[in-house]
């Protein structure tokens, strides 16, 4: 009865036919809703968010679900809001190379169309044919190229957002050198979608580089204070990679065939620039480590299979046997090193395996565990102690939600916890967005 009250209801905002029921099983990652919407206009979301504000009724917002398994403890909201019908380019400024976008456009239809213009976003995410811009932006999702391209903080220099009270207020600006008051850019990006429905982003572009190559620097003997001091030597230097990341040797097997650790080190310039930083590389290299070098295509062919090695959560479960948990690690940058260390250690000592790799320039691992629920489990504890041992953090970025109840997905509660709380209650004073989605549940 409370469901048909609510279609009578949204039937008054959107026709019929843009509107969804929920039926059969529960989806295994949660975040649903009893009715899917796909409003395709910012007053639409509005009126939408003003009814749920009103009448109580919680909203979880989706754009491309490849996030579904971050974040949040319920199996189903009263609202799914859905951004597929917000898809496209508003406006591409080619000379001033910033381009505005809709916030449900998938990740790698932008690409390909700022290609044509031989300009791109200087972002790399996982599973881009399937990622939205406005979710790789709520999530501030980046890749090992953020050593060199930085992360959605740095591309973005506008939004566009639609408060929980139906407000639609726009940060930043459409251009480059905008310095004027406060950067509210960053208040929304990596908020999970807590504060507001990004409806719009504004972004600053990047030429397409002449010519790419990937480095690949395999260490058969293992030895990570080799690596460490490679590493350095490589940061100390004046290289320019635009990603210095470490494959753990399960990871670096499935990639290149090499069971061994490796080192994975891009480069992106004009092509004499690039030939120049490889003979260094050649030069610097450890006595026993092997190199292979992918330029062009094949580099870009590896980095295609790289951004799939990750969980989508829009993707179909077919494994009820195993379960996969996707981790975001953060740590000072060479300590990737003992982060790789402590998966090798937990993956001998456990049935399950690990997928892991860091970026020696930025701090950040990912780790993809698979196994039984109460071998992941285990594990993501395990990783936990270790990781805050080092003063790091570790965010579970995708897990079942049988399995994300059990745990604190985000880890202990920050120092500064109290004011990502009372952001959350000043803007969203009734709780309606994605609840518990984000840090300390928000």
């Amino acid at each position: 009865m409370v469901q048909t009250d609510l279609l009578v209801d949204l039937k008054g905002i959107l026709p019929e036919e843009r509107m969804v029921e929920e039926e059969g099983e529960i989806h295994p990652l949660g975040n649903g809703g009893k009715i899917t919407v796909y409003p395709d206009s910012e007053e639409e979301i509005a009126k939408i968010l003003r009814y749920a504000n009103t009448h109580g009724k919680k909203i979880s917002i989706v754009g491309g679900g490849t996030k579904r398994g971050f974040g949040g403890g319920n199996e189903s909201a009263d609202i799914l809001l859905s951004l597929a019908n917000m898809n496209g380019i508003v406006e591409h400024t080619v000379g001033d190379m910033t381009l505005t976008v809709k916030a449900g456009t998938p990740f790698k239809d932008l690409q390909n169309a700022l290609a044509a213009h031989n300009q791109k976003i200087a972002l790399d995410v996982n599973w881009p044919g399937d990622a939205t811009i406005g979710g790789v932006i709520a999530a501030n999702d980046s890749g090992p190229k953020r050593l060199g391209y930085g992360s959605s903080r740095d591309a973005v220099i506008g939004l566009r957002v639609i408060y929980p009270d139906g407000t639609i207020i726009r940060t930043g600006g459409k251009v480059v050198k905008n310095v004027a008051g406060y950067d509210m850019n960053k208040l929304f990006i990596g908020s999970m979608g807590t504060l507001g429905v990004i409806s719009e982003v504004t972004l600053k572009l990047r030429p397409l580089p002449k010519y790419e190559s990937l480095v690949l620097l395999h260490f058969p003997n293992g030895d990570l204070q080799e690596i460490r001091s490679f590493a350095i030597k490589v940061l100390d230097s004046m290289l320019e990679p635009v990603a210095l990341e470490l494959l753990n040797p399960l990871l670096a097997e499935k990639l290149t065939g090499h069971h061994q650790y490796t080192l994975a080190i891009s480069f992106e310039d004009n092509e004499s620039s690039v030939h120049y930083q490889e003979e260094f590389i050649h030069k610097i290299q450890p006595e026993k480590s092997q190199i292979d070098i992918l330029s062009q295509n094949k580099a870009r062919a590896f980095w295609d299979q790289f951004y799939q090695i990750a969980p989508n959560g829009a993707a179909e479960f077919t494994d009820t046997q195993s379960i996969e948990a996707a981790l975001k690690i953060g740590v000072v940058n060479l300590d990737v090193l003992n982060v790789l260390r402590e998966v090798q250690l937990l993956q001998d000592s456990h049935p399950i395996s690990i997928l892991a790799h860091g970026g020696l320039g930025h701090g950040l691992c990912q780790v993809i565990v698979k196994g039984s629920s109460e071998e992941v489990l285990s594990a993501i504890q395990w990783l936990r102690n270790s990781v805050e041992r080092m003063g790091g953090y570790v965010v579970v970025k995708h897990l079942p939600l049988i399995l994300r109840q059990k745990i604190e997905v985000w880890g202990k509660k920050p120092s500064h916890f109290f004011l990502l709380e009372g952001i959350k209650n000043k803007i969203d004073p009734n709780g309606i967005l994605n609840q518990g989605r984000f840090v300390g549940g928000i």
